[in-house]
This record gives C-alpha cells, structure tokens and sequence, in this order.
C-alpha cells in the first residue's frame, strides 16, 4: 500500500476530513512547477507573475474585508510589504529558474528549504541542532550533486542554480517573517494580503507592456492555468493552513505539506513526460530521504525542549505558504 495513503487511512474520519484538503494543498504546490513551466512559454516570466498576483490580491481583499480585523498599524503595513517584496524575490528566482530546468528538478531542489530554514534560524538564535541534523543534510546535499550533475556528471544548469538559490532566499524569508512578527499581534490574514498587493505592484510595473502581450497571447487553457496558480497555490493553500492549524497537530501538517516535492516528481513524470535516468532519480532520492530526515530531527528537538517555547531564542515554526510558485 502507498505510505501517503496508508497515512490518511490510519484515521478516523473527522482526521481523514482534515488530512485530505492539506494533502490537496501539497498536491497543489507539487503540480504548480508543471504549470508554470508551460505558462513562462506562453508569456513570459515577468507577465506570468504579475497576472498570478494580480489574481491573488483580488482574491484575498474581499477575504480581509469579511474577516474584518482591527485597522492594520504602520508597523504591520511596514512589515507585510518588506515581506513582500522577499517572497516577491523568491517567486521571481523559482519561476525563472523553472523556465530553465525540468519540474521534477524545480519541485526537488526547492524543497531543501525545508533544511536550510532551520539552519538559519539556528545561526541567528545561536541554538546549534543536533549532529543527525546534518547528517541528514549531507545526505541531501550528495542527491543535490547527483539530481543537477545528471548522467554526464555536468555543471548546474542555469534554472537549477536559479532554483538553489530560491530555496536560500525562502529560508530567509521564513526566518524574517517569524523574526518580525515574534511577540507582536500581527494579522496573518492582513500580512498575506499586503504581501500580494506588493507583489501585484511589483510585477505589474516590472512586465510594462509585456503584460498586455501576454493577455493577448494566452489561450483559454493558459488562463486556467494562472488561475490555478493564483487561487490554488496561493489563496487556497492559505485558507485551508489557517483553518487546519486550528484542528490538527503543526507536525501532522508538516508531515502532509512535506509531500509535496513527491507529488512534484510523479507530476513531473507522468504528465509532463520527464524522464529520470538512474543518476537523477538517486540524486532524488537522495534529497527527499535527507530533507524529510533532517525535518523529523527539528521535529523531536522543538517537541524535547518544551521550556523553550516562546523564547525569543528558539520557537516552533508555524510553516505559511512559502513553498509551490
């Protein structure tokens, strides 16, 4: 029996309930590195991202506007669009690296975050995670040299090293945004929904008359397309994280969220007809068995050190939607 499906029916039903939508979500984010490798074809990476953010904006004021919360400060306002403009670099680095790689190596390589998050968090709270930690990463950085070398034992491609250096910048978007809003009662609702409008600016003025272009030049499967990139990987991820954190433990949704490079690969394959040579499929391997090692260490040590917990020195993370393009 498939492990991701034995998980799920090792539930009782109300668990099954809630294990399935964050299940959706890494399915989600595991498909989008396909979507968009097509979609930077038809339009343009720049274009492609200021229509998804566009989309997404429009989505998630009407959700800020229902939910009402308090008047957002300058502090938090200042907060969301520094956020911004971080996750507008990393979206920026994963699209235009997918555009140069395959999606399986996109879907892959992003997920070494995964490690270097709690890597950095450890430099900037100087709380050193246990040898298994890096252990686990030496493991994953071996499939790193295997995936991108290939078969001819080559040098990273162009996309490839665009999308490691993706995944360096998420690590320090994750670190920033749970630095800059420790102790402070921020909205998350309000944060996700500036960082949108500032990607939606940003974008909109990088594309200039390009943007226009690819309106034009989109067919009607293109658009489905950004939509799904828009609404499912963005406002639909967000929306059922911030309702199943309330209703399951934050390992269990790690665990299901964590597929998502798995998804990305039997994605990648099967419907996007790529092909994994011996070499690359363990340098695959080789990466998911490392990161979903490594995450399990961070795991046991924030669950054995319980008197630390809200300690401005080390703190559990409560993963947002940082990952998918």
């Amino acid at each position: 029996m498939c492990p991701l499906v034995f998980i799920v029916m090792c539930r009782t039903l109300p668990g099954v309930l809630i294990d399935l939508p964050l299940l959706a979500v890494a399915v989600v984010w595991g498909s989008s590195y396909l979507t968009a490798k097509g979609l930077t074809v038809a339009g343009g990476v720049l274009s492609l991202l200021a229509l998804r953010y566009l989309i997404s904006a429009l989505a998630m004021l009407p959700v800020l506007a229902v939910r009402r919360p308090r008047r957002p400060n300058r502090p938090e306002i200042a907060v969301g669009v520094l956020l911004g403009l971080t996750q507008a670099s990393v979206l920026a680095l994963e699209t235009y690296g997918v555009a140069h790689t395959s999606a399986t190596n996109a879907g892959v390589l992003i997920s070494l975050t995964i490690l270097l998050t709690p890597m950095l968090e450890g430099v900037v709270s100087r709380r050193w995670l246990p040898p298994a930690f890096f252990l686990a990463a030496a493991v994953a950085v071996g499939g790193v040299v295997l995936l991108v070398a290939g078969p001819g034992l080559r040098a990273p491609s162009a996309g490839d090293a665009l999308i490691l250096a993706a995944a360096v910048v998420r690590a320090g978007h994750v670190t920033l945004s749970g630095h800059l809003a420790r102790g402070r009662d921020y909205d998350t609702v309000t944060l996700t929904t500036v960082q949108t409008v500032v990607g939606a600016v940003l974008f909109t003025v990088a594309a200039g008359p390009a943007l226009g272009t690819a309106v034009h030049a989109y067919r009607g499967s293109d658009w489905w397309g950004v939509v799904f990139l828009a609404l499912g990987c963005s406002v639909f991820a967000f929306l059922v994280q911030l309702w199943a954190i309330r209703r399951t433990s934050a390992a269990r949704a790690s665990l299901l969220l964590g597929t998502e490079p798995v998804w990305a690969v039997l994605i990648g394959v099967g419907l996007g007809g790529e092909r994994l040579g011996p070499i690359v499929l363990a340098g695959i391997v080789l990466v998911l068995a490392g990161t979903w090692a490594g995450q399990r260490v961070e795991a046991n040590v924030r669950r054995e050190q319980p008197e630390t917990i809200g300690s401005p020195r080390w703190r559990p993370r409560v993963r947002e939607q940082t990952t998918g393009i």
